[in-house]
C-alpha cells in the first residue's frame, strides 16, 4: 500500500470505526492516545474538546511519523458544565435528569495530523434536545446499561434515540465523528483512499 495513503485512528471507539466504514473508509491501523483529559482552569467545554483531539492526534503521530492520523473527541454540555461519561447508575441518572426536557450541546473535535507534521482540525457543534423523561422511562434506560462508556451518559444511536425531540447539526457528531468534516481535513491535507482520485481537493492547505 502507497504510504502517502496509509491512515491511523487515534481512537478505540466503535462507533468511530464504524462511521468511518460507512463513508468507505477503512483505517490501516488503529491505535488508541492515552492523554490526561483533565479539563484545564476556566476551560470552555469548545476548547476543551478541540484541545483534546489535537491531542490525541498529537500522541499517535508521535508514534507513525509517516501516517495520517485521525483524532477526535465528544464532549455533551449543558451550559458550560461537562458531562462526561458516568462512573456510575446513580450519576448517569442525574445526567438523565438535567438533560430530560431541555436542550443540550453536544461538541466535537476532530483533528488530522499529516505526514510531515502539518495538522487541520475542526470543531462540530450539535443542539439536542429531550423530551422530558418519566421516572419509568429513567429507570428502564439505567436498567439496560446503555449509560455506560457515552459521554453525557447515554448513545444517540441506541435506546436514547427515542428521547430527541429537536436536533440541529451533525447527527453522526453526536454519535462521534462528524463524517463531512472529517472527510474533508482528509482530503484537505492529501490523504487519498486507496485507489481513489488524485486531483486536489478545493479546501487544500499549502
Amino acid at each position: 500500500m502507497d504510504a502517502r495513503a496509509r491512515l491511523v485512528l487515534a481512537s478505540a471507539s466503535p462507533r468511530r470505526l464504524e462511521l468511518l466504514r460507512q463513508i468507505g473508509i477503512e483505517p490501516d491501523q488503529v491505535d488508541p492516545a492515552d492523554i490526561d483529559e483533565t479539563p484545564g482552569r476556566d476551560e470552555t467545554p469548545r476548547r476543551l474538546a478541540l484541545r483534546l483531539a489535537l491531542g490525541k492526534a498529537a500522541a499517535v503521530a508521535a508514534r507513525h511519523p509517516a501516517a495520517y492520523v485521525l483524532g477526535s473527541d465528544t464532549l455533551v454540555a449543558v451550559g458550560l458544565r461537562i458531562l462526561n461519561k458516568p462512573e456510575d447508575e446513580a450519576q448517569a441518572r442525574r445526567m438523565l435528569a438535567l438533560l430530560s426536557g431541555r436542550t443540550h450541546k453536544v461538541l466535537t473535535g476532530v483533528a488530522v495530523i499529516a505526514p510531515g507534521g502539518r495538522s487541520a482540525s475542526r470543531l462540530v457543534e450539535t443542539k439536542v434536545r429531550f423530551k422530558r423523561l418519566s421516572l419509568s422511562e429513567t429507570e428502564d434506560f439505567i436498567a439496560a446499561g446503555e449509560w455506560r462508556d457515552a459521554a453525557g451518559g447515554y448513545k444517540i444511536h441506541q435506546r436514547a434515540g427515542g428521547f430527541v425531540t429537536d436536533l440541529s447539526g451533525s447527527f453522526s457528531a453526536v454519535v462521534g465523528l462528524p463524517l463531512y468534516e472529517t472527510r474533508m481535513l482528509l482530503e484537505g491535507l492529501g490523504w487519498r483512499a486507496p485507489g481513489g482520485a488524485s486531483d486536489e481537493s478545493p479546501i487544500a492547505r499549502p
